[in-house]
């Protein structure tokens, strides 16, 4: 992709960027040159190298931790007007090629310095990507914490949806780091039949009937069509639609989503819909009814994995099972293009998992760094925001639509 035009590149978010020897915490000499990359313009560097690094070392699960990903994100939710928040891109290089790349952000809340992964809320999976040995990973990993804690000074450190087959899992073990929420990422191994209909055999011949019938029902509505739009203006205008359907889809449910009820959400999946020069691996698709948007899904694809993002379907189609239908045909497509993972991403609802071969364990993790830091990790992500949840869960249906009505007015 080309980053000459970035809307943020002329605002430095800092000074230059920091070096320093890493140590692991055995006490083990790191093999790396360590550094964190915080402004615009070594970032945008950085791309050539991020890309090799990513092409010889990244897995199919770490599509959140591309370039592209990372540079379309910090378009979009870096303020280039305000002090925070930061990007912190911390990097190690072995003679000279760059091994280890870790995507962080430092934010402030409620007056502490906070560590967090680059990507919220629209990445789903915390990572680091590391390159060598499984020996020389560890000791890379430990060097790279370190370094991180003495140069960014965090009052806490925090990840979300850390997958537990992941190199951040394993260093979040390692660090003694607190779990502070526990899911679930269903996954389909597509992989595991030749052919869709023998992949199909594995649901109940009456689910197969079922949704046979509600392809019909909606056949008698109207001429159903099942698109794709690759990226550019009619991708735009598909998610544009999906997020609005996903938003009135919550108010009716009397749910609140941040990330969705934050604009620059819309704008993101926008800006990697649209631009043709990127490589996210975008997919837009929808169901239409008579030339009407019923049901759409955002994905992308890294490799032999498809990862689904949203998945939304008009209220209006809402007995159709049009959801039901777009994801039975885009699982058939998927397999005949050769996608071996159709990855459900956390949480773990029960539809997912009716549909799902099994599921991987995503965990958030945080670890104290200060006695402040200490308190919002275990006073307000480890109890009390939990506790919040769960109060907001009990709130009768109505009160919640009430709630959100007012809000949203």
């Amino acid at each position: 992709m080309t980053v000459a035009s970035a809307t943020w590149f002329d605002t430095a978010l800092r000074d230059a960027p920091l070096t320093g020897v890493g140590r692991a915490a055995s006490g083990a000499v790191c093999d790396l040159d360590l550094a964190i990359v915080q402004t615009p313009e070594a970032f945008a560097t950085l791309e050539r190298d991020w890309t090799a690094l990513f092409e010889r070392a990244g897995s199919s699960a770490q599509v959140f931790q591309t370039f592209d990903w990372a540079w379309h994100w910090a378009e979009q939710f870096i303020e280039t007007t305000t002090a925070e928040p930061q990007i912190a891109i911390l990097t190690g290089r072995h003679n000279g090629v760059l091994v280890m790349l870790w995507p962080l952000l430092v934010e402030g809340r409620a007056g502490l310095r906070i560590v967090s992964a680059m990507g919220e809320p629209v990445s789903q999976y915390s990572d680091v990507l590391v390159e060598g040995t499984t020996q020389e990973r560890t000791v890379r990993l430990q060097a790279g914490w370190h370094h991180m804690l003495a140069t960014l000074k965090p009052d806490a450190v925090r990840f979300g949806k850390v997958r537990a087959d992941s190199s951040l899992a394993e260093l979040m073990i390692a660090v003694g780091a607190r779990v502070t929420q526990q899911l679930e990422a269903p996954f389909l191994d597509l992989a595991s039949a030749p052919t869709f209909a023998a992949y199909e055999e594995r649901y109940s011949s009456k689910a197969r009937k079922n949704r046979r019938r509600l392809a019909r029902r909606l056949e008698e509505q109207g001429a159903v069509r099942f698109e794709h739009f690759a990226p550019g203006v009619d991708a735009e205008r598909t998610v544009r639609a999906a997020l609005a359907m996903k938003r009135a889809w919550l108010a009716e449910k009397g749910l609140v989503s941040p990330a969705l009820a934050d604009l620059r959400t819309l704008e993101f999946f926008t800006r990697v819909a649209s631009d043709t020069s990127s490589v996210t691996g975008t997919r837009v698709s929808a169901l239409t009814v008579d030339g009407a948007i019923a049901a759409v899904e955002i994905a992308f694809r890294c490799r032999e994995r498809m990862v689904i993002h949203i998945m939304a379907y008009d209220l209006v189609f809402e007995k159709s099972a049009v959801g039901v239908l777009l994801l039975e045909y885009l699982l058939a497509k998927s397999h005949a293009d050769g996608v071996g993972i159709y990855d459900l991403m956390a949480p773990g609802d029960g539809y997912k998992k009716e549909w799902a071969d099994g599921a991987v364990a995503v965990c958030d993790y945080a670890v104290p760094h200060t006695l402040s830091g200490r308190v919002y990790v275990e006073g307000y992500l480890a109890r009390a925001r939990p506790a919040l949840k769960a109060a907001v869960a009990s709130v009768p249906l109505a009160w919640k639509r009430w709630a959100i009505a007012r809000l949203s007015a």
